[in-house]
Formats: C-alpha cells, sequence, structure tokens
C-alpha cells in the first residue's frame, strides 16, 4: 500500500505520473477488485484553471480537496459518473489527480456484473465514470483515506519505461483556456485501457 508520503509531496504532476502501473484496489464488504491505472490527470489548485479549487474555491463538495494528501475526492460529474480522485499535497493546498483509465486485474467479474456488461471489452473501465462504476466507487466514498480498508493503491511493481509513457493535454477542460493546454495527463502507450488517445 502506497503510505501516505507518497501524496503528500508537493508536485502533483510528478505524482500522477508516477500513479501510472499502481494498483488501485477497492474492498467492499469482502469483495476486491482492482486494475492497473494506465491513465491520470494532475490538477495544480488554485493556480490551475481547470480545478475546481482554482482561485481558491471552497465548497461542500471541494472542501475535500483542502484536506492533507491521500484520501479520496469523489464527485458527480453530469449527475450519472462518479468520478474518483487522488487528493495530494498538504493540508489547504488543494492538488488532486483524476484516475482516467483502468485495466482490470482481480474481480473482473463482478466489475462486469456492476457494469451491466455481458463481455469483457475496454468501455469496462476505460474512462474515469466507467472505472469509478467498475470498482464500486460512488459519492459517498469522498473524503475516505486511501490508507485502506476500503479503497487504496499499492505497488506490485509494475513498471512502465520512459518510452511508454505519453504526455498529453487533459480532456474536457477547454473552458481553462490557456491551462486546458498544459501537458498534465499521463498515459500508457498502446494501452487499450486508455480512455482517449489526443495529442
Amino acid at each position: 500500500m502506497l503510505p501516505e508520503s507518497f501524496y503528500a509531496r508537493e508536485d502533483v504532476v510528478a505524482i500522477a505520473r508516477e500513479l501510472l502501473g499502481k494498483v488501485l484496489v477497492t474492498r467492499f464488504e469482502g469483495v476486491v477488485t482492482s486494475g492497473i491505472i494506465v491513465e491520470t490527470e494532475a490538477y495544480a489548485g488554485v493556480k490551475d484553471k481547470a480545478s475546481h479549487a482554482y482561485g481558491g474555491r471552497r465548497t461542500d463538495r471541494t472542501e475535500i480537496m483542502y484536506m492533507q494528501g491521500g484520501v479520496a475526492y469523489v464527485y458527480l460529474c453530469y449527475g450519472i459518473h462518479h468520478l474518483f480522485n487522488v487528493v495530494t499535497h498538504s493540508q489547504d493546498v488543494p492538488h488532486a489527480v483524476l484516475i482516467r483509465g483502468l485495466e482490470p486485474l482481480e474481480g473482473v467479474d463482478v466489475m462486469m456484473q456492476r457494469r451491466g456488461k455481458a463481455k469483457l471489452d475496454r468501455t469496462l473501465s476505460a474512462g474515469p465514470g466507467a472505472l469509478s462504476g467498475a470498482l464500486g466507487i460512488h459519492r459517498q466514498h469522498t473524503g475516505l483515506s486511501l490508507q485502506g480498508p476500503d479503497i487504496f493503491i499499492e505497488d506490485r511493481g509494475i513498471v512502465y519505461v520512459e518510452a511508454d509513457i505519453v504526455a498529453a493535454s487533459r480532456i474536457g477542460v477547454d473552458y481553462a483556456k490557456e491551462d486546458a493546454l498544459l501537458p498534465y495527463r499521463f498515459y500508457v502507450k498502446g494501452n487499450k485501457w486508455v480512455s482517449k488517445i489526443l495529442p
């Protein structure tokens, strides 16, 4: 399990990159599901126009982002999709990493049931809403510690070499103007569980 010190660091972009290859695990009512993180996006707090906390914005929803790094930030997008983020940095610095793509590992049958899938394909967990659904993550889990037992991230020694990692602009943040172009999205080249391949 990744220690709190992993999340407490200042460089959210480096953390987003280093989360590739780590394994996101949920354990709800004894049922374990997991997957390899293959796509992430960094959000750099109050100075990042794409961040929910841009300009120091604080709401009931975003207050979780201001907690000490190492907790889950889960929010509802378009009233449908639950999106799972990892809060990083220190108390009152609202950095976070959105997990966008997951390669299934354990509990695939359960993941397919949760997503209503008859056959296994990339739509199971390619995309932030899809992977949250597959792992059973909902808005009620926001604020949970990533030190377990319900949601945690493990280092199982999966390493991608530099040539296999792509840095690109984030998806769906055109409103952020110049910040939308920042290379804050990271994904594993050629991995079918990446949500979208964009320049």
